[in-house]
């Protein structure tokens, strides 16, 4: 049966409009944004909503939004009744929501870091469901207090740029007295490798010469999180 068939009560859309984005499911959320569904079926001949589709699309996902995030236009593509104007809606869902959060700096600003744990929590947001690698700084008072959250560069699956130059003079400009450095590794690894640890030391020493402390590496991780604060 079409979603244009169903009762109003139980469209999408109109549940939305009644009782607000957050009273619907992952499924009927994304089948706003897909519209329809398709009529071939798979082989019986039956007519597929587009909640149908869009659970369909999650299941191929592990019923995971991370997982879903990830997945490429080509693999979404893929899956009958999708398509590429469909495929490409979803992905630019998820990139909006993901600007969302980069830029959520006016409630960030002014909260205090006491630990690595409070730095995760700030940063998990931005690095988490990443295929790649990004580089991001949160920029402190002499207080620990946050000044900005920003990225500072973003690479590839299994590596990334940390410009010390770019990172002092953004610390510089908002006269930061300390800095929390963190990256995120898409394998799951949580742990550094060599070159993590040569580019703490690095920017640490940098930083000190300019008298701001660079209080932690964070390495954000599945679900987990390294520090190098914590393991000194």
């Amino acid at each position: 049966m079409k979603i244009a068939e169903w009762g109003k009560n139980d469209r999408p859309r109109e549940r939305l409009e009644k009782n607000g984005a957050e009273a619907l499911s992952d499924a009927e959320l994304i089948a706003i944004l897909l519209r329809t569904g398709y009529g071939r079926g798979s082989g019986d001949g039956k007519m597929k909503s587009a909640v149908d589709l869009a659970r369909e699309l999650l299941s191929g996902a592990g019923n995971s939004l991370g997982e879903l995030s990830r997945l490429s236009l080509e693999r979404m593509e893929s899956l009958q009744g999708m398509g590429k104007v469909k495929a490409i809606t979803v992905k630019a869902a998820f990139e909006l929501g993901r600007r969302f959060v980069s830029q959520g700096g006016d409630t960030e600003k002014g909260m205090a870091i006491t630990d690595s744990k409070k730095a995760f929590e700030l940063l998990y947001p931005h690095l988490k469901s990443l295929d790649h690698e990004e580089c991001w700084v949160i920029f402190l008072n002499r207080g620990n207090r946050v000044i900005s959250v920003e990225r500072i560069s973003k690479g590839g699956c299994s590596s990334t740029v940390v410009d010390r130059k770019m990172i002092l003079k953004t610390a510089l400009e908002k006269l930061a007295g300390g800095l929390i450095l963190a990256h995120n590794h898409p394998s799951g690894n949580r742990f550094p490798g060599e070159s993590d640890i040569k580019e703490t030391k690095a920017l640490k020493e940098a930083a000190r010469l300019m008298d701001i402390s660079l209080l932690d590496h964070i390495i954000v991780a599945g679900e987990g999180y390294y520090s190098f604060a914590d393991n000194e």
